[in-house]
């Protein structure tokens, strides 16, 4: 008996399959349409499991490339000299000097053997850079003949700029060369603090949720008309759970095929991400793999939501063998008291967080408070465009009225597909608050005063850049166009006993622009926050170690107090000022430092200082002044969040799309008959128009009701007070409007179409 009846249900579930399949054209397109929803968002969630695998690959690479320093020269070593502080016109560019110690010199990844001296192997970005109009400036940098390119292996992604230079004056006792034995040191990373946590944990969630929406959402594609067959197989004799295991199979079919589907669009954006970079960030085709546990997830949850979904949609739907009875129909009014039990669920597990300032943060406690409060969004737009609308009396013009009538009859598909919209407004309202108290915290003055310079170069003497004085380098940088001054200064560490003094040696119109001087000759000597350094001994030599014992220098008796400006970092100096004829000999690997001054109006003029900055030396530092700095692991995952929201943003636009497209196709009997019976094109184009403005305009506003206090909350949780910025809140919602908007326009051609009289046949 028990055998028959799991038969019977299978052949209940099969007949679904076969009417999702099988239906004739509308048939198939309404599965289509399903399954392309669920396509477009199974895709999203396969490319968001892959992350944790392509960030373990790139730091995987990063790791593998950097070499171990030994103390022993061997047939097998390398000298090697990083070249990573010159920036091209924003994008870092990894580089090294290496010059082989012996016949067999140990490899990096992702080179095959070492160029010939002179010469310089370059990642394919790098190549088709060089080759391009747009780097004739990086060509002037590094003029090498290029002997051929870095694999895979050596690049942290495809369009990262990389080369390997073999130079033959590399020495040992060049400043930061090492010597190295083999490669593959394994970095060492400090944990996210627990602001940078929380950040990380809001944005998976805040671009997460509008796409799991979505597929839920896209599941219920085609329902009114399912609904029809359904009771046109209850007039044949079926019961109302036979139609139920029928409709569930339909479901699962449609979203068995958006599985597959949106695996397809998975791999074929897998073979296509490495021609695309989003906020700098690139990536290989064969780091995108999805965690595989995680992928089996989504291709077993997604039937099963499907299942879920129709299953709880057929409730408010009553089957009957001549017709569709909607529990809507009736106006019964939505009940609030279960939809506010969600975000209060949320507040209150997040509750237990606030004032600890983040301290044992547990991910999945904010995870989960987090989801119950943006999923509030979901459950109170229902009942507060119900209630909203269904006041809404018949003033207005005609299309206006079209529009509410729709909405007070069959709002809910709407809703739905505005749903997603409100969930990524509150999230994303969130993340801005969060965002802006990042901004202050992680960002910081650099007490640079740009009136006096906007860059500085530093250069140490050394055999791959021997300088003669700083009259080398300031010519070097004056031949830059758009320099238009520049002062050089030698720079010596001065020792007395275990403090450390600025040694710094130039003419008087240089030390005038480090220093407020009295009057000065060639022969004085000046004091700055040091005035016991007069007629003292001092040692010179690194300022990076002990101090040393084999050049020692009397600073003159008859040194002078001055007034320090602060330095190019706006901090205070603290050492010696002197002119030429008073000045120490230059001590060994003397650096030079240029105050240079530019003509900020020139969009290239950084990029010119840095050629001509390398070639004093390539191991020059140049730094443009920023008023600001903001940090590095902050910068990264705001990087990385764009990246994921433009991707979420075209999902969404997409998804939307494929929605409204569905919902107009279901309707097309509907307008055509309105055409046929004189209703103008316009109007019933305005007419859908405001069905999405409405609900968005309420969605939008909730969302940043919730949105304001979950951002409030988390800033809480954090000890950062409380600050609202209304500017982002009205950023947010009008991006938000107009992708409603351009997906409104978007549907338009579809619209007109549906409105032609062939519209009102019927079979």
């Amino acid at each position: 008996m028990r055998r028959s009846r799991v038969r019977r249900w299978a052949a209940e579930v099969g007949l679904g399959a076969r009417l999702a399949l099988g239906g004739g054209r509308e048939g198939l397109l309404r599965t289509g349409l399903a399954a392309l929803g669920v396509a477009l968002g199974v895709a999203v969630l396969l490319l968001a499991v892959s992350v944790p695998t392509m960030l373990a690959a790139r730091q995987a690479r990063v790791d593998l490339r950097y070499g171990v320093d030994t103390p022993a020269p061997s047939d097998r070593t390398v000298l090697s000299l990083a070249l990573d502080s010159i920036p091209f016109r924003g994008r870092p560019v990894y580089g090294r000097f290496v010059r082989p110690e012996g016949a067999h010199p140990v490899l990096p990844p992702g080179v095959r053997s070492l160029p010939p001296a002179g010469s310089m192997l370059v990642s394919p970005a790098m190549k088709e850079l060089l080759d391009s109009p747009d780097g004739a400036l990086l060509r002037e940098r590094y003029p090498w003949p290029i002997a051929g390119t870095i694999g895979q292996a050596g690049l942290v992604g495809p369009s990262e700029l990389a080369f390997l230079a073999v130079r033959d004056d590399l020495t040992v006792d060049t400043p930061q060369v090492l010597r190295l034995g083999s490669y593959g040191s394994r970095s060492t990373r400090d944990p996210l603090d627990p602001f940078l946590l929380l950040l990380v944990v809001v944005i998976v969630v805040v671009l997460l949720m509008p796409v799991a929406m979505f597929v839920a959402a896209a599941t219920r594609f085609g329902g009114e008309q399912r609904d029809r067959r359904l009771a046109a197989v209850r007039l044949v004799g079926a019961d109302a759970a036979m139609t139920h295991r029928i409709a569930a199979g339909e479901a699962v079919v449609s979203a068995s095929l958006g599985v597959l589907l949106g695996g397809g669009l998975f791999l074929i954006g897998r073979v296509l991400a490495e021609r695309f970079e989003l906020t700098e960030l690139s990536v290989f085709t064969a780091d995108v793999r999805p965690v595989p546990a995680l992928a089996a997830l989504i291709v077993v949850a997604v039937p099963l939501a499907a299942l879920a979904v129709t299953l709880l949609a057929l409730r408010r739907v009553v089957v009957e063998p001549l017709g569709v009875v909607r529990r809507d129909a009736a106006r019964t009014e939505r009940r609030l008291w279960w939809r506010i039990i969600l975000p209060g669920a949320g507040l209150g597990t997040l509750a237990p967080l606030s004032g600890s300032n983040g301290a044992g943060l547990n991910p999945w406690q904010a995870v989960g408070g987090v989801v119950l409060l943006l999923l509030g969004v979901a459950t109170l737009l229902p009942w507060l465009v119900d209630r909203l609308v269904g006041r809404l009396g018949g003033a207005g013009g005609l299309s206006w009225q079209l529009a509410v009538r729709r909405l007070q009859l069959t709002g809910g598909s709407t809703v739905r597909a505005v749903n997603a919209i409100a969930v990524a407004a509150a999230g994303a309202i969130a993340l801005q608050m969060l965002f802006a108290a990042a901004q202050a915290g992680y960002t910081e003055p650099t007490g640079a005063d740009l009136s006096r310079a906007q860059a500085v170069t530093v250069v140490t003497d050394s055999p791959l850049g021997p300088v003669r004085g700083p009259a080398d380098v300031d010519a070097a940088l004056r031949s830059a166009r758009g320099v238009t001054g520049v002062s050089t200064y030698r720079r010596e560490s001065g020792w007395l006993g275990k403090e450390y003094y600025d040694v710094l040696i130039g003419d008087c119109a240089v030390l005038r622009d480090l220093a407020d001087l009295p009057r000065c000759a060639d022969g004085d000597a000046f004091l700055v926050v040091a005035p016991d350094l007069a007629g003292k001994a001092v040692t010179l030599g690194d300022s990076s170690g002990d101090p040393p014992d084999d050049l020692r220098w009397t600073v003159p008796g008859a040194a002078r107090p001055a007034t320090a400006y602060p330095d190019q970092y706006g901090n205070a100096r603290r050492g010696v000022l002197v002119t030429p004829s008073a000045a120490p000999p230059a001590a060994a690997h003397a650096a030079y430092v240029s105050l240079v001054r530019l003509d900020t109006a020139d969009p290239d003029v950084a990029e010119r200082l840095r050629t001509a900055a390398v070639r004093v030396s390539p191991t020059t530092d140049v730094s443009i002044l920023r008023r600001q700095t903001t940090a590095t692991r902050f910068t990264s995952i705001r990087n990385g969040l764009y990246a994921g929201a433009t991707v979420t943003l075209l999902l969404v636009g997409l998804s939307l799309l494929v929605s409204t497209l569905e919902q107009l196709r279901e309707r097309r009997r509907t307008l055509a008959a309105l055409v046929a019976f004189g209703a103008r094109r316009g109007t019933i184009g305005w007419s859908i128009l405001w069905q999405t403005a409405v609900p968005v305009a309420l969605g939008l506003g909730l969302a940043a009701v919730l949105g304001v206090g979950l951002g409030a909350v988390l800033l809480r949780i954090v000890g950062v007070p409380i600050r609202v910025d209304w500017a982002s809140i009205a950023s947010v919602s009008g991006i938000s409007a107009g992708v409603v908007l351009l997906v409104t326009v978007a549907s338009m051609p579809a619209l007109w179409r549906l409105m032609r009289p062939d519209g009102l046949r019927f079979e």
